[in-house]
Protein backbone atom coordinates (compact mmCIF):
# COMPACT_ATOMS: atom_id res chain seq x y z
CA UNK A 1 0.00 0.00 0.00
CA UNK A 2 3.00 2.67 0.73
CA UNK A 3 4.53 1.60 -2.83
CA UNK A 4 1.41 2.67 -4.00
CA UNK A 5 0.88 5.64 -2.65
CA UNK A 6 4.35 6.62 -3.44
CA UNK A 7 3.84 5.98 -6.95
CA UNK A 8 0.96 8.18 -7.01
CA UNK A 9 2.40 10.99 -5.46
CA UNK A 10 5.41 10.41 -8.25
CA UNK A 11 2.70 10.71 -10.75
CA UNK A 12 1.00 13.85 -9.76
CA UNK A 13 3.96 16.12 -8.45
CA UNK A 14 6.16 15.50 -12.38
CA UNK A 15 2.33 15.77 -13.97
CA UNK A 16 2.00 19.53 -12.23
CA UNK A 17 5.74 20.56 -12.22
CA UNK A 18 5.96 19.61 -16.00
CA UNK A 19 2.77 22.18 -17.14
CA UNK A 20 3.70 25.27 -19.32
CA UNK A 21 0.94 27.86 -19.78
CA UNK A 22 0.28 28.79 -23.25
CA UNK A 23 -0.34 32.77 -24.05
CA UNK A 24 -3.84 32.51 -23.27
CA UNK A 25 -3.32 31.24 -19.78
CA UNK A 26 -4.28 27.56 -20.29
CA UNK A 27 -1.94 24.82 -19.72
CA UNK A 28 -0.16 22.64 -22.64
CA UNK A 29 -1.26 19.27 -22.91
CA UNK A 30 0.89 16.63 -20.62
CA UNK A 31 1.43 13.37 -22.40
CA UNK A 32 1.65 10.50 -19.97
CA UNK A 33 3.26 7.17 -20.13
CA UNK A 34 3.62 4.72 -18.38
CA UNK A 35 5.71 1.21 -17.86
CA UNK A 36 5.12 -2.08 -15.84
CA UNK A 37 7.11 -1.44 -13.28
CA UNK A 38 6.80 2.62 -12.52
CA UNK A 39 4.78 5.15 -13.61
CA UNK A 40 6.51 8.16 -15.98
CA UNK A 41 5.08 11.57 -16.85
CA UNK A 42 6.80 13.25 -19.75
CA UNK A 43 6.28 16.92 -20.93
CA UNK A 44 5.25 16.97 -24.73
CA UNK A 45 5.30 20.51 -26.11
CA UNK A 46 3.52 21.02 -28.82
CA UNK A 47 5.75 22.09 -32.05
CA UNK A 48 4.43 24.40 -34.43
CA UNK A 49 4.40 23.05 -38.00
CA UNK A 50 3.00 23.78 -41.56
CA UNK A 51 2.88 27.78 -41.10
CA UNK A 52 5.58 28.87 -43.09
CA UNK A 53 8.70 27.22 -45.20
CA UNK A 54 11.54 28.55 -46.58
CA UNK A 55 13.54 27.43 -49.58
CA UNK A 56 17.22 28.25 -50.78
CA UNK A 57 17.44 26.49 -53.88
CA UNK A 58 14.68 28.15 -56.13
CA UNK A 59 12.00 26.23 -54.72
CA UNK A 60 13.21 22.77 -55.38
CA UNK A 61 13.21 22.10 -51.52
CA UNK A 62 11.74 23.36 -48.92
CA UNK A 63 12.37 23.42 -45.51
CA UNK A 64 9.66 23.74 -42.05
CA UNK A 65 10.61 26.71 -40.36
CA UNK A 66 7.48 26.93 -38.18
CA UNK A 67 9.29 25.61 -34.64
CA UNK A 68 9.09 28.16 -32.12
CA UNK A 69 5.79 29.66 -33.28
CA UNK A 70 2.80 29.12 -31.06
CA UNK A 71 1.41 26.13 -32.13
CA UNK A 72 -1.76 26.28 -34.12
CA UNK A 73 -1.19 29.54 -35.11
CA UNK A 74 -3.25 31.22 -38.31
CA UNK A 75 -0.53 33.23 -40.58
CA UNK A 76 -2.67 36.32 -41.76
CA UNK A 77 0.57 38.36 -43.24
CA UNK A 78 4.04 38.29 -43.90
CA UNK A 79 6.57 40.84 -45.06
CA UNK A 80 10.52 39.83 -45.22
CA UNK A 81 12.72 42.41 -45.36
CA UNK A 82 16.98 41.89 -46.10
CA UNK A 83 17.57 41.42 -42.46
CA UNK A 84 14.69 40.82 -40.61
CA UNK A 85 11.08 38.39 -41.25
CA UNK A 86 7.99 39.10 -39.69
CA UNK A 87 5.30 36.85 -39.77
CA UNK A 88 1.42 38.36 -37.94
CA UNK A 89 -1.48 36.99 -36.75
CA UNK A 90 -4.24 38.40 -34.62
CA UNK A 91 -2.15 38.23 -31.41
CA UNK A 92 0.94 40.22 -33.03
CA UNK A 93 3.91 39.71 -34.58
CA UNK A 94 6.35 37.57 -34.45
CA UNK A 95 10.17 38.08 -36.11
CA UNK A 96 13.30 36.57 -36.91
CA UNK A 97 16.76 37.37 -38.81
CA UNK A 98 17.52 36.58 -42.08
CA UNK A 99 21.11 35.54 -41.37
CA UNK A 100 20.18 32.71 -39.21
CA UNK A 101 19.97 29.53 -41.40
CA UNK A 102 17.10 28.20 -39.33
CA UNK A 103 14.84 31.32 -38.16
CA UNK A 104 14.33 31.43 -34.24
CA UNK A 105 11.14 33.18 -33.73
CA UNK A 106 10.55 36.13 -30.99
CA UNK A 107 7.22 38.12 -30.08
CA UNK A 108 7.35 41.89 -31.03
CA UNK A 109 6.13 43.53 -27.93
CA UNK A 110 7.09 46.96 -29.30
CA UNK A 111 3.88 47.65 -31.61
CA UNK A 112 -0.10 47.39 -30.78
CA UNK A 113 -0.65 44.08 -31.78
CA UNK A 114 -3.07 45.56 -34.87
CA UNK A 115 -0.06 46.84 -36.47
CA UNK A 116 1.02 45.47 -40.00
CA UNK A 117 4.33 45.49 -41.16
CA UNK A 118 4.23 46.61 -44.45
CA UNK A 119 7.56 47.69 -46.59
CA UNK A 120 11.02 48.66 -46.39
CA UNK A 121 12.54 52.17 -46.41
CA UNK A 122 15.80 53.19 -46.14
CA UNK A 123 16.13 53.97 -42.86
CA UNK A 124 14.01 50.78 -41.54
CA UNK A 125 10.27 48.66 -41.81
CA UNK A 126 7.78 50.65 -41.60
CA UNK A 127 4.72 49.53 -39.80
CA UNK A 128 0.81 50.83 -39.35
CA UNK A 129 -2.13 50.67 -37.57
CA UNK A 130 -5.69 51.90 -38.14
CA UNK A 131 -5.48 53.48 -34.27
CA UNK A 132 -2.56 54.80 -33.94
CA UNK A 133 -0.98 55.49 -37.62
CA UNK A 134 2.54 54.52 -38.76
CA UNK A 135 5.81 53.78 -37.35
CA UNK A 136 8.91 52.48 -38.38
CA UNK A 137 11.58 50.37 -36.65
CA UNK A 138 15.32 52.60 -37.25
CA UNK A 139 17.74 50.06 -38.65
CA UNK A 140 20.35 48.03 -36.78
CA UNK A 141 17.67 48.81 -33.50
CA UNK A 142 14.82 47.42 -32.01
CA UNK A 143 13.16 51.31 -31.60
CA UNK A 144 10.33 51.67 -32.89
CA UNK A 145 9.73 56.08 -34.21
CA UNK A 146 6.22 57.28 -34.65
CA UNK A 147 6.20 58.75 -38.43
CA UNK A 148 3.86 61.04 -40.66
CA UNK A 149 1.52 62.17 -37.28
CA UNK A 150 -0.22 64.68 -38.96
CA UNK A 151 -1.59 62.13 -42.00
CA UNK A 152 -5.06 62.26 -40.64
CA UNK A 153 -6.37 59.58 -43.06
CA UNK A 154 -7.31 55.88 -41.14
CA UNK A 155 -7.99 53.95 -43.84
CA UNK A 156 -4.69 52.38 -44.32
CA UNK A 157 -3.32 49.98 -46.72
CA UNK A 158 0.13 50.66 -47.45
CA UNK A 159 3.50 52.97 -47.19
CA UNK A 160 5.95 53.10 -49.82
CA UNK A 161 9.10 54.91 -49.80
CA UNK A 162 10.11 55.42 -53.64
CA UNK A 163 14.21 55.95 -54.63
CA UNK A 164 14.05 59.92 -55.20
CA UNK A 165 12.75 59.95 -51.26
CA UNK A 166 9.11 60.43 -51.83
CA UNK A 167 6.49 58.56 -49.56
CA UNK A 168 3.42 57.41 -50.87
CA UNK A 169 0.36 55.96 -48.76
CA UNK A 170 -2.10 54.00 -50.30
CA UNK A 171 -5.50 53.86 -48.85
CA UNK A 172 -9.01 52.99 -49.28
CA UNK A 173 -9.55 56.40 -51.04
CA UNK A 174 -7.00 56.59 -53.10
CA UNK A 175 -3.05 57.22 -53.07
CA UNK A 176 -0.74 60.05 -51.22
CA UNK A 177 2.60 61.23 -52.02
CA UNK A 178 4.99 63.46 -49.74
CA UNK A 179 8.00 64.95 -51.14
CA UNK A 180 9.34 66.59 -48.11
CA UNK A 181 9.26 63.54 -45.54
CA UNK A 182 5.52 63.74 -45.18
CA UNK A 183 5.21 66.68 -43.58
CA UNK A 184 3.21 67.86 -46.30
CA UNK A 185 0.67 65.69 -48.84
CA UNK A 186 -1.00 65.53 -51.86
CA UNK A 187 -3.83 63.12 -53.48
CA UNK A 188 -2.25 61.91 -56.88
CA UNK A 189 -5.13 59.05 -57.28
CA UNK A 190 -8.35 59.43 -56.33
CA UNK A 191 -10.74 56.89 -58.32
CA UNK A 192 -10.72 53.67 -55.70
CA UNK A 193 -8.09 52.10 -53.12
CA UNK A 194 -4.90 51.41 -53.29
CA UNK A 195 -2.21 48.59 -51.87
CA UNK A 196 1.05 47.75 -53.47
CA UNK A 197 3.47 49.91 -55.13
CA UNK A 198 6.70 49.14 -56.51
CA UNK A 199 9.16 50.85 -58.54
CA UNK A 200 12.06 50.07 -61.37
CA UNK A 201 13.81 52.06 -63.38
CA UNK A 202 11.63 54.92 -62.74
CA UNK A 203 8.47 53.37 -63.49
CA UNK A 204 6.02 53.17 -60.58
CA UNK A 205 3.10 50.74 -60.25
CA UNK A 206 0.11 50.04 -57.94
CA UNK A 207 -2.85 47.85 -57.51
CA UNK A 208 -5.97 49.81 -57.55
CA UNK A 209 -9.89 49.43 -57.71
CA UNK A 210 -9.59 49.57 -61.22
CA UNK A 211 -6.62 47.22 -61.77
CA UNK A 212 -2.91 48.14 -62.19
CA UNK A 213 -2.08 51.65 -62.34
CA UNK A 214 1.43 53.27 -64.11
CA UNK A 215 3.29 56.59 -63.94
CA UNK A 216 6.26 57.80 -65.14
CA UNK A 217 6.54 61.21 -64.08
CA UNK A 218 7.46 60.18 -60.16
CA UNK A 219 4.06 59.19 -58.99
CA UNK A 220 2.79 62.90 -60.11
CA UNK A 221 0.11 61.34 -63.10
CA UNK A 222 -1.26 57.74 -63.44
CA UNK A 223 -2.57 55.83 -66.15
CA UNK A 224 -4.85 52.48 -66.28
CA UNK A 225 -2.32 49.78 -67.84
CA UNK A 226 -4.42 46.88 -66.88
CA UNK A 227 -8.55 45.84 -66.62
CA UNK A 228 -9.98 43.27 -66.88
CA UNK A 229 -13.53 44.41 -64.91
CA UNK A 230 -11.83 43.52 -61.49
CA UNK A 231 -9.13 45.06 -59.05
CA UNK A 232 -5.49 44.74 -59.03
CA UNK A 233 -4.34 41.67 -56.77
CA UNK A 234 -0.38 42.54 -56.90
CA UNK A 235 2.77 43.95 -58.71
CA UNK A 236 5.84 42.44 -58.68
CA UNK A 237 9.53 43.80 -60.01
CA UNK A 238 11.08 40.77 -61.92
CA UNK A 239 14.52 40.57 -64.24
CA UNK A 240 13.53 42.80 -67.05
CA UNK A 241 10.31 44.27 -66.07
CA UNK A 242 7.10 43.43 -63.73
CA UNK A 243 4.40 41.17 -63.31
CA UNK A 244 1.11 41.50 -62.11
CA UNK A 245 -2.06 39.90 -61.03
CA UNK A 246 -5.24 41.33 -61.40
CA UNK A 247 -9.19 39.59 -61.32
CA UNK A 248 -10.66 39.03 -64.49
CA UNK A 249 -14.81 39.25 -64.19
CA UNK A 250 -15.24 37.12 -67.09
CA UNK A 251 -13.29 34.04 -66.35
CA UNK A 252 -13.96 34.84 -62.89
CA UNK A 253 -10.42 34.17 -62.48
CA UNK A 254 -7.11 36.08 -60.92
CA UNK A 255 -4.90 36.73 -64.15
CA UNK A 256 -0.92 36.61 -64.20
CA UNK A 257 1.11 38.77 -66.58
CA UNK A 258 4.55 40.16 -67.42
CA UNK A 259 5.77 43.22 -69.14
CA UNK A 260 9.01 43.74 -70.55
CA UNK A 261 8.85 47.03 -71.88
CA UNK A 262 8.57 49.52 -68.11
CA UNK A 263 4.59 48.28 -67.88
CA UNK A 264 3.43 49.36 -71.34
CA UNK A 265 2.36 46.33 -72.78
CA UNK A 266 1.79 42.95 -71.29
CA UNK A 267 0.95 39.62 -72.19
CA UNK A 268 -0.72 36.31 -70.10
CA UNK A 269 2.07 33.54 -69.19
CA UNK A 270 -0.91 31.54 -67.08
CA UNK A 271 -2.18 29.75 -69.98
CA UNK A 272 -1.26 26.52 -68.76
CA UNK A 273 -1.86 27.17 -64.52
CA UNK A 274 -4.98 25.28 -63.32
CA UNK A 275 -7.76 28.51 -63.03
CA UNK A 276 -8.29 30.07 -59.68
CA UNK A 277 -9.80 33.17 -58.10
CA UNK A 278 -7.08 32.32 -55.12
CA UNK A 279 -3.84 32.97 -57.00
CA UNK A 280 -1.99 34.82 -54.30
CA UNK A 281 1.83 35.89 -55.57
CA UNK A 282 3.96 35.83 -58.79
CA UNK A 283 8.18 36.58 -57.74
CA UNK A 284 11.19 35.88 -59.01
CA UNK A 285 14.22 33.83 -57.76
CA UNK A 286 17.16 33.65 -59.99
CA UNK A 287 15.77 32.36 -63.33
CA UNK A 288 12.63 31.54 -62.06
CA UNK A 289 9.37 32.23 -61.88
CA UNK A 290 7.26 30.80 -58.54
CA UNK A 291 3.38 31.03 -57.91
CA UNK A 292 1.42 30.92 -54.84
CA UNK A 293 -1.63 28.61 -56.03
CA UNK A 294 -4.66 26.79 -54.06
CA UNK A 295 -2.88 23.77 -56.00
CA UNK A 296 0.30 24.58 -54.30
CA UNK A 297 3.68 26.23 -55.25
CA UNK A 298 4.31 26.36 -59.41
CA UNK A 299 7.25 27.35 -60.78
CA UNK A 300 8.40 28.15 -64.44
CA UNK A 301 11.72 28.29 -65.73
CA UNK A 302 10.63 29.30 -69.17
CA UNK A 303 9.21 33.14 -68.30
CA UNK A 304 5.64 31.55 -67.70
CA UNK A 305 5.55 28.74 -71.13
CA UNK A 306 4.96 25.85 -68.78
CA UNK A 307 4.59 25.58 -64.89
CA UNK A 308 5.47 22.30 -62.65
CA UNK A 309 4.13 21.82 -59.21
CA UNK A 310 6.99 21.73 -57.06
CA UNK A 311 4.90 21.78 -53.72
CA UNK A 312 1.39 21.17 -52.93
CA UNK A 313 -1.24 22.75 -50.89
CA UNK A 314 -1.70 22.48 -47.67
CA UNK A 315 -5.85 21.55 -46.44
CA UNK A 316 -7.32 24.85 -48.03
CA UNK A 317 -4.89 27.03 -47.45
CA UNK A 318 -2.99 29.26 -50.18
CA UNK A 319 0.61 29.37 -49.79
CA UNK A 320 1.81 33.32 -50.01
CA UNK A 321 5.37 33.72 -51.64
CA UNK A 322 8.06 36.47 -50.50
CA UNK A 323 11.59 36.56 -51.91
CA UNK A 324 14.72 38.32 -49.47
CA UNK A 325 17.71 37.49 -51.10
CA UNK A 326 18.37 34.29 -52.88
CA UNK A 327 15.69 32.93 -50.19
CA UNK A 328 11.90 32.57 -50.92
CA UNK A 329 9.05 32.19 -48.11
CA UNK A 330 6.24 30.17 -48.38
CA UNK A 331 3.25 31.00 -45.71
CA UNK A 332 0.44 29.06 -45.92
CA UNK A 333 -2.93 31.29 -45.51
CA UNK A 334 -6.91 31.72 -45.63
CA UNK A 335 -7.74 32.69 -48.97
CA UNK A 336 -5.17 33.57 -51.33
CA UNK A 337 -4.81 37.20 -49.83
Amino acid sequence: MRSLHLAFSLILVTLFGCQQVQENGLPLAVGLSFSSNTAKAECVKPVANNIIFQSADGGQTWQDISAGLPEGLQAQRFFASDDELFLGAENGDYYSSTAAMTPVWDKENSLNPQSIIVSAGSAGVFALSYSSGFSQKLNGTDIWMPMFTNFKERSLHNVFEAKDGAIFIGCENGLFKSSDGGTTWRQVVENGWVYHIVESNGVLLCTNQGGILRSTDGGENWDVVIYEGGVGIAVEVIEGGFAAITYNTKSEARRIRTSTDGGKSWHAIDAVLPPSMLISSIKQVDEYLLCGHPDGIFRSADKGKTWELLKPSIGKKVFNLSVSGKVVYAVAMDGGC
